[in-house]
């Protein structure tokens, strides 16, 4: 059964300027999608005009965490459509995120029917920039108003978005982090939690002052093994074969990887999924071996790692025109474009 979502009586006229000069995340778009849960069931489920929020400082999620969002995107077709890209996909990861922090699920026909009356109210929004699209970002908070340890029983779903271009402007330059850690095997880091991110904030701020844009996260365990780069899942290429992290309890099953290696083994191209050690990036940097590195996420798609630091000392990647990498994102962007077949149904039309 579809859920009924009411909509805004007067729709708040466009206020679309050029999106290509925006902050990535800083302005949103006209609307918002609300929703609520209490007494075991969602209700006035509604667009609005953006605006803020009225909440109790004794809201839940404001003391103990339960938060859990999700990061997606709308294209421009180049036929003029939109489309909003693996909605299946990133509604599971939704629901798995939700369940792991003791949250209710969404329905689906809430959460689909939600972002695309979203999207639609919006549409002058989607950028048709080559680089160009629409994130959106649905998320959950405990409302609950409460001082006390325990789950909530109240809850907001939203739905936010905001255009975006470029996450990165340039090639990163990373450092292999062996001391601090962003995940523990048993832990939320397969979740998209809030907390996963906070305290990923001050190990991230000091490689920062050192010069690098982001980190590589090592596992808790053994600090060897690498795991995630900042907000983005690792990958790399040695000796012509894609090696990418396992997924485990430790790292988030990113989208934007899934479809990256779903689509390099389509073209024949050789892909691992398996635990690398940063040792091993060593050996490759040593021996004179050829290495791309780079970071695959929605919002930065594909992001070129330039250089990587271990141990203190800075070791080159490989970023030349013809590099693995790009060949990459520019299948994933024909199937988003809609300039070749979408084989896998991951384009989801709107209208």
């Amino acid at each position: 059964m579809e859920t009924t979502i009411e909509m805004p009586s007067v729709s708040v006229p466009g206020n679309v300027t050029d999106t290509r000069s925006l902050p990535f995340g800083k302005v949103p778009t006209d609307h918002m999608f609300i929703a609520e849960y209490a007494d075991g069931k969602w209700k006035n489920a509604r667009i609005t005009p953006f605006q803020d929020l009225v909440l109790s400082p004794m809201a839940l999620c404001l003391h103990y965490g339960q938060t859990v969002f999700e990061g997606m995107k709308a294209f421009r077709m180049n036929d003029g459509r939109i489309n909003v890209f693996r909605i299946d996909k990133h509604y599971d990861r939704f629901i798995k995120s939700l369940d792991r922090m003791c949250m209710p699920a969404v329905p689906k026909d809430l959460f689909v029917n939600a972002i695309d009356r979203l999207v639609s109210l919006d549409a002058d929004w989607v950028p048709s920039d080559e680089d160009g699209s629409l994130y959106l970002r649905p998320f959950m908070i405990a409302s609950e108003g409460r001082i006390g340890v325990k789950v909530a029983d109240e809850y907001l779903f939203m739905i936010i978005a905001s255009p975006a271009h470029k996450y990165y402007a340039a090639p990163l330059r990373v450092k292999v982090e062996t001391e601090y850690v962003r995940a523990a095997e048993g832990g939320t880091g397969a979740a998209k939690c809030g907390g996963n991110y906070g305290g990923a904030f001050y190990p991230t701020g000091l490689a920062k002052a050192q010069g690098f844009d982001q980190v590589l996260w090592t596992d808790a365990k053994t600090h060897e093994l690498i795991e995630e780069s900042g907000t983005m899942n690792a990958m790399f290429v040695i000796d012509g074969t894609i090696i990418t992290p396992r997924l485990s309890g430790s790292i988030l099953d990113g989208v934007t990887r899934d479809s990256l290696l779903t689509i390099a083994r389509e073209k024949g191209m050789p892909v691992e999924e398996r635990s690398i050690s940063y040792k091993e990036l060593l050996a490759a940097f040593t021996s004179g071996k050829r290495v791309e590195a780079f970071g695959a996420g929605t919002a930065a798609v594909i992001a070129p790692i330039a250089t990587i630091s271990i141990d203190g000392k800075d070791h080159d990647c490989y970023t030349g025109d013809d590099a693995l990498m790009y060949r990459l994102r520019q299948y994933l962007y024909d199937i988003r474009k809609g300039i070749v077949a979408d084989g896998h149904h991951w384009n989801h039309i709107i209208g």
